[in-house]
């Protein structure tokens, strides 16, 4: 869990991202080979409860983090 943000620089921009932001969340269906489908929150914690009613930045930073999780190759090894 991401108690404190973490910095990516992605594509000529700066992303400090926190647990269930959707940067975060981009990424996280990119890990898990899930399908966009651009998102905040829904893990628990102070993540708030999921949302799909994203700000046009928020859908950026979303693919912004599934594009940069595509683009690093990590995907969950699921043998």
């Amino acid at each position: 869990m991401l108690d404190q943000a973490i910095k990516y620089e992605w594509r000529g921009k700066t992303y400090l991202v926190f647990h269930g932001d959707p940067f975060d969340r981009g990424s996280a269906d990119s890990y898990y080979g899930r399908g966009r489908c651009p998102h905040r929150g829904g893990v628990g914690g102070v993540s708030g409860p999921r949302t799909e009613q994203l700000t046009e930045i928020e859908v950026e930073e979303y693919n912004a983090g599934y594009d940069y999780n595509e683009a690093m190759g990590d995907k969950k090894d699921w043998r």
